[in-house]
């Protein structure tokens, strides 16, 4: 077996993360129908159906919908309505990933933002690791890194969903009336609501992800 071949066949344990690729064979075909082709394949896979079957219950050709999957035919807003109402989404939804405008931050190791003022000691070191505009500015990744037993340590309390993964060190982390113990690989995924913060640096120096997901309403 070729390195294709064990590619295509690869056993992922879980189809989901697959349905979300573009297919590798279509960078030459239009972004329109190279986002209703993901889009579509995905949501029947979703539903179980054969192409044979989704095309039948669609109203349209199975040589139709193969050409749509694959990117290798212009859908009419006819035929993209058939899929819609078939898949009972609107059709928006088989549009979706064909604006090409989309933001993404990429950061250099060790050229993250110096966040300063929020907690910040002595041997406290917080870089955030990129920061994207408008509502998008909901999801803030810092590393942390704790290199001096200061005290008092931090403590923090916001909005949102915070998740911590432990990189190097041992720390005890605790939030509200409870601590845990995080080592390599730990995570703690926590209500930002609630009191949290280091209370004992164990071993230094210390390294952990720390990724805060804030409301909608945040300004």
């Amino acid at each position: 077996m070729t390195e294709t071949q064990r590619r295509i066949h690869r056993d992922t344990g879980d189809p989901a993360p697959r349905d979300r690729e573009v297919p590798t064979d279509t960078s030459a075909v239009p972004v329109l129908e190279r986002a209703i082709a993901v889009q579509v394949r995905a949501l029947r896979r979703a539903t179980g159906l054969s192409v044979a079957d989704m095309a039948t219950k669609a109203g349209i050709s199975k040589a139709m919908l193969s050409k749509i999957e694959n990117a290798q035919t212009s859908c009419s807003l006819a035929t993209l309505a058939k899929l819609a109402a078939m898949l009972d989404v609107p059709v928006t939804a088989l549009l979706r990933g064909s604006d090409n405008g989309r933001e993404a931050a990429y950061t250099e190791a060790g050229n993250g933002s110096v966040i300063v003022g929020r907690g910040t000691r002595v041997g406290h070191h917080y870089e955030l690791l990129g920061a994207l505009r408008g509502q998008h500015k909901r999801l803030e990744p810092v590393l942390v890194t704790l290199t001096d037993k200061s005290e008092p340590f931090p403590l923090f309390q916001h909005p949102g969903t915070e998740m911590l993964y432990m990189l190097e060190g041992v720390m005890v982390y605790g939030h509200g009336e409870r601590e845990y113990t995080m080592r390599p690989g730990d995570t703690l995924l926590l209500d930002g609501e609630g009191v949290h913060g280091p209370h004992d640096l164990v071993r230094l120096p210390i390294r952990f992800l720390a990724v805060t997901a804030y409301p909608d309403f945040r300004d």
